[in-house]
């Protein structure tokens, strides 16, 4: 999970108005992680106002998007999408469109589908299928059963036994949601996180924000590079999030669609994108496809820079982004 170090939201320069201040709130249980908003504002009121609507997008996307709540949109296409095409709402739609692209961008290793195998784990409890059936279940992963029809707005599942999860993207479409909420307020200085996701707009003052990636093995206060940001977005997906051990082997929620199981190839992988539903759709890449040809996608798109922590702990960058650089 991205970790921001301490003081990184503190003033820079004395000529700032006497009552501006850096509003911040905290809050859990949405979308079962952990939301932080801040943002610089003269007003509190008006403040604690857009820091509100902010957590109330992010309500709607979780009560959209969830597959944990049975009353969820996605919910309802997992139940009737592989019977028939099924009409549904624009945000969705430009959602699923979205997971495609990324789906082809990396030659599969970003798949929604992975939730046809994916359903069957547990990790608060423990439990993960067995081979038989992951065999059973791995047939209907593949993005290519998801059918989009753009003139009537409808999806439709190709095969039995497909089922969607959009946790891979849409944290990162919420922090997107949130940040348009504070700019249409005319906030210029903010930052809104869900998990490992998230998004700065502005800069300290006339100096950037400092972001510290944790180091995946140590406590969360240790970071193994910090990198400074202006209006951009940044993810990290690591193996540390939602986990359990047994039998000396880690199980993680990051799923290799090829396989059903854990995809265990990288340590963490944190993208930087001007979008966090980009960052968020491609931090997961290197944990299937490993560290190299993660890497080799990476450096071929235009508007992303990438930091992969190796199995050995060792660490990899992205063309634009030298170590040097980022001290």
């Amino acid at each position: 999970m991205l970790k921001i170090l301490s003081g990184w939201f503190l003033m820079v320069g004395a000529a700032l108005p006497v009552h501006a201040e850096w509003v911040q709130r905290i809050s859990d249980g949405i979308m079962g992680t952990r939301i932080t908003v801040e943002l610089w504002s003269e007003d509190k009121k008006s403040a604690d106002e857009a820091i509100e609507a902010v957590l109330q997008e992010m309500r709607h996307v979780d009560e959209s998007m969830s597959t944990y709540k049975p009353t969820s949109e996605v919910s309802a296409v997992n139940a009737g999408a592989a019977i028939a095409p099924m009409h549904i709402s624009k945000e969705l739609f430009d959602l699923l469109t979205s997971a495609r692209e990324y789906s082809i961008l990396t030659e599969g290793a970003f798949d929604i589908t992975y939730a046809s195998v994916g359903y069957l784990y547990d990790f608060r409890k423990h439990i993960r299928p067995d081979e038989k059936q992951i065999a059973k279940a791995l047939p209907a992963v593949n993005y290519r059963h998801v059918i989009l029809d753009a003139n009537k707005q409808t999806v439709f599942f190709s095969t039995k036994g497909v089922r969607i999860d959009l946790g891979g993207i849409a944290k990162g479409y919420s922090v997107d949601q949130g940040i348009a909420v504070l700019k249409a307020r005319g906030f210029t200085r903010a930052y809104v996180s869900a998990g490992g996701d998230s998004r700065i707009i502005g800069d300290r003052f006339g100096k950037p924000w400092m972001v510290g990636i944790r180091d995946p093995r140590q406590g969360e206060g240790s970071v193994i590079t910090k990198i400074p940001l202006t209006d951009a977005a940044m993810s990290t997906s690591g193996d540390y999030e939602r986990y359990f051990d047994e039998g000396g082997v880690r199980y993680h929620h990051i799923i290799d669609p090829r396989t059903g199981h854990s995809a265990s190839k990288v340590r963490s992988a944190t993208v930087i994108a001007p979008l966090a539903i980009r960052t968020d759709g491609l931090s997961k890449t290197a944990f299937v496809l490993g560290p190299e040809k993660a890497m080799e996608i990476y450096n071929r798109i235009s508007d992303i820079d990438a930091i992969i922590v190796k199995l050995d702990g060792s660490v990899i960058y992205s063309r634009g982004l030298e170590p040097a650089k980022l001290r």
